[in-house]
């Protein structure tokens, strides 16, 4: 019999209810070491009457793995972050592993910490999504466990790391809006203790228009500074310089920045064309028609959850770099000049 009402059974009421001992359970549910059919036939029936579902983290632990992987994702509630961890669990799953995934909090201590909570649940492996935390303090659990970045250019030594090359998208999309006829454009950047991902990316937004003589009028666009504030500064720089265009660092400032400058009677893309980057569902969707640089959240995803799964199972593999390309989607927001 099972304990009290409501309790889960263990593995002692399995044992009891099959009448063998509680390690001939244990060597049945882990498949290990020597045991007879008929054994096994009873403990398999004993555990099926008592609903017991044995913990696949326990029996890992007894073989030196878990196949579970550990997943820091920065910010829950961004649609990129969100795509990201869905395609890796999906491909953990392909792979015979779970992902624990924990999130942080905006703090470089906190997201330390979520970490350290991640090994003290005994996980395989780690991936870290996040844009925050720098490359040194991540790179302390890489001699422990396999560590993996995913999302951000990473070029540390002990770190893979697979992601868009934030430098090539910025170019990529400031070239569609240059080719489209704007020469005066109004860049969002993003402070580098911010985020390094939209760092790097609005610099290299800033840099090619420059390079290919735009004149750029650079707004500050931190994350302390509510989207309100930011379109009002959009506003007044078009009205005075007479900018056409402006390029956001994510589609996700781009679609609030767009509804504080409507509000403001400034329309897009009439009165100022818009580009953003990211191009994750639903703001990449044909009906809202987003100008954006589109991420490959597929291949990230997937190719993260292999370079993980590889160093798990290959702790001297070598560490690897994988920067993927970005692709431009043509919008409606983004008009050319005549």
């Amino acid at each position: 019999m099972s304990g009290a009402r409501g309790s889960q059974p263990t593995i002692l009421d399995v044992a009891a209810r099959a009448g063998v001992s509680k390690s001939a359970v244990s060597r049945v549910l882990s498949g290990t070491g020597r045991f007879s059919d008929e054994t096994r036939e009873r403990v398999e029936r004993a555990a099926a009457e008592l609903g017991y579902v044995a913990n696949a983290m326990a029996r890992g632990l007894v073989r030196g793995r878990t196949h579970t992987i550990g997943m820091l994702v920065r910010d829950a509630s961004s649609m990129v972050y969100t795509a990201l961890h869905a395609v890796m669990e999906r491909r953990a799953s392909e792979l015979g592993y779970r992902v624990v995934t924990t999130t942080g909090v905006g703090r470089v201590e906190d997201e330390k910490s979520a970490l350290a909570a991640l090994v003290s649940m005994r996980v395989d492996g780690l991936v870290v999504c996040s844009g925050l935390l720098p490359a040194a303090e991540i790179a302390e659990f890489a001699p422990r466990i396999a560590t993996v970045v995913a999302g951000r250019p990473e070029l540390h030594p002990a770190l893979s790391s697979v992601y868009c090359d934030e430098t090539d998208g910025g170019t990529q999309i400031a070239d569609t809006v240059a080719a489209a006829g704007h020469e005066t454009v109004v860049v969002l950047t993003v402070p580098q203790d911010n985020a390094l991902t939209q760092y790097a990316r609005s610099q290299a937004m800033v840099a090619r228009l420059r390079g290919r003589g735009v004149a750029v009028v650079d707004i500050d666009a931190s994350f302390v500074r509510p989207p309100a504030d930011v379109a009002a500064d959009v506003a007044e720089v078009v009205r005075e310089s007479g900018a056409t265009a402006l390029m956001c660092p994510t589609d996700r400032l781009m679609l609030d920045v767009c509804d504080a400058l409507h509000r403001l009677g400034v329309e897009v893309p009439r009165d100022v064309s818009v580009t953003g980057f990211d191009g994750v569902y639903p703001l990449a969707n044909d009906w809202i028609g987003f100008t954006t640089l589109a991420q490959p959240i597929e291949r990230i995803g997937r190719e993260a959850i292999d370079l993980v799964v590889g160093r798990i199972d290959d702790p001297t593999s070598a560490v690897e770099h994988r920067s993927l390309r970005g692709t431009v989607i043509s919008g409606r927001t983004l008009l050319p000049r005549r």
